[in-house]
């Protein structure tokens, strides 16, 4: 069973998208290779499921994060060596040798760059392996969790053609009976060796980058628990790609599974539910999170509701927009998936009378399914004291100081509800009223052409 998450949950956390500014994956694509890309992307839009799997993969990027490696192979050489294995050579043996000859006789006579490259992509081959086998002889890995990896690699190395082929000197020319010969034996016979080894290079390239995040950041690691254990729980938690980010506390629990934010605007209400998002879905992929530390019962899915938009398109209002995406969620709930879904101001595209008798009403509606997680947020207050005689909703809330006139935030959550109305202070301090006083009044008889 797959982890649930919809497009629009991945943009208002800003998963995905290695050249979008602040993206989650654009913070850990420190990669060189094009494979290890490949592979990053692949675990980012694919979290896991599993509490074992999670917890494997993430003690291995502990071990690669204590043994502070450095990626010890030639980029370029990788490359040639991808780009060789994709050429085809041909079932047989006899043609591989007949066509490396007619290559090298071209070459000699023409610019054919065909028999240069496979020169070059048998060199990066050689090349390769040396690497691979020095860095396994250096990497310590008995007792790791990465030790079995490092031992089906190594086993594959142990091979008597490949081992041939590593003491080959590139700096001499190569026999065409030879350069033939092994053009057909890798890409036949060995191919999958050859497959598994660069993937193992590339899986090497995504935990060394990943683990160095972790240490420059100073990030941790999220211990998963079996899901029936419900819960979710996080130290010091905060926005990833927030330079000095401040970091919350956080609990929930089946028996306290809604948290009820308030705050005036400004406040840190959308980035506390974004950092929560976000750390819970690294921890599902295994990666280091933002915390100080985090455990967390493994969840079927995860659903926002933060930027919805119109829908011009289909002819949505915001209000109505807001409305199919409630109802959204419901259908995701009541399907029985023990899932965490954030809804940040329900219903600010209507009236305020409307907001809060919808924001009641869903809260009360979401707040008896147990086995899914809530946090609710809003700037109507007076929702909170209708809701107080729950006993499975936490009510917390973002304050805001007061330096004079001018309101300042801490970004540390309270407990309780807040009682701060700054809105009118913010639209008169930025001098919205003395520019409209100000401005010339409208004379409709000095324009007498419009009526």
């Amino acid at each position: 069973m797959s982890f649930n998450i919809d497009k629009q949950t991945l943009d208002e956390l800003n998963l995905l998208g290695k050249f979008r500014q602040g993206s989650i994956y654009g913070l850990f694509c420190q990669v060189k290779t094009r494979g290890a890309e490949q592979l990053l992307d692949h675990m980012f839009r694919h979290p896991l499921n599993n509490a074992a799997a999670i917890n494997e993969r993430s003690s291995i990027f502990r071990f690669f994060q204590e043994a502070n490696l450095s990626f010890p192979f030639d980029v370029q050489q990788i490359g040639l060596m991808r780009e060789y294995l994709d050429n085809s050579a041909g079932n047989s043996a006899w043609l591989v040798l007949v066509n490396t000859l007619i290559r090298k006789g071209l070459a000699a006579l023409t610019r054919d760059e065909r028999y240069r490259k496979t020169v070059q992509g048998l060199q990066a081959v050689i090349v390769t392996l040396n690497r691979c086998n020095a860095f396994l002889e250096t990497a310590r890995a008995h007792g790791t969790p990465y030790a079995g990896r490092v031992e089906a690699v190594r086993e594959m190395l142990s091979d008597a053609k490949l081992q041939r082929l590593s003491n080959i000197d590139i700096y001499k020319d190569l026999p065409v009976r030879t350069l033939a010969f092994y053009d057909y034996l890798l890409k036949n016979k060995l191919h999958e060796q050859m497959e598994a080894i660069l993937s193992f290079i590339y899986e090497l390239d995504v935990n060394i980058a990943v683990s160095h995040v972790a240490r420059s950041k100073g990030f941790t690691y999220a211990a998963a628990l079996p899901e029936e254990r419900n819960i979710l729980s996080a130290w010091d938690l905060r926005h990833p790609c927030i330079e000095g980010a401040v970091g919350n506390d956080l609990l929930l629990h089946k028996n306290s599974n809604v948290l009820f934010l308030t705050g005036a605007n400004m406040a840190g209400k959308s980035t506390l539910m974004k950092s929560i998002g976000i750390g819970l879905y690294l921890a599902h992929m295994g990666f280091p999170v933002a915390a100080a530390g985090m455990e967390f019962s493994v969840r079927e899915g995860l659903y926002t509701s933060i930027n919805v938009a119109d829908n011009i398109n289909l002819g949505y209002s915001h209000f109505y927009a807001e409305v199919v995406r409630v109802k959204q969620a419901a259908e995701a709930v009541s399907s029985g998936k023990r899932m965490l879904l954030m809804f940040d101001e329900l219903f600010k595209g209507t009236n305020v009378k409307d907001a809060y008798d919808g924001t009641l009403a869903v809260t009360e509606a979401f707040a008896v399914y147990e086995e899914c997680l809530f946090i609710v947020s809003t700037h109507i207050i007076e929702v909170g004291e209708a809701l107080k005689h729950y006993e499975n909703i936490r009510f917390v809330y973002m304050p805001t100081v007061m330096n004079g006139p001018y309101p300042q935030y801490t970004y540390r959550l309270q407990e309780g509800i807040t009682e701060d109305r700054q809105g009118m202070m913010i639209i008169r301090n930025e001098g919205i009223l003395e520019l409209v006083e100000e401005a010339p009044a409208y004379n409709s008889k000095a324009s007498p052409g419009i009526q």
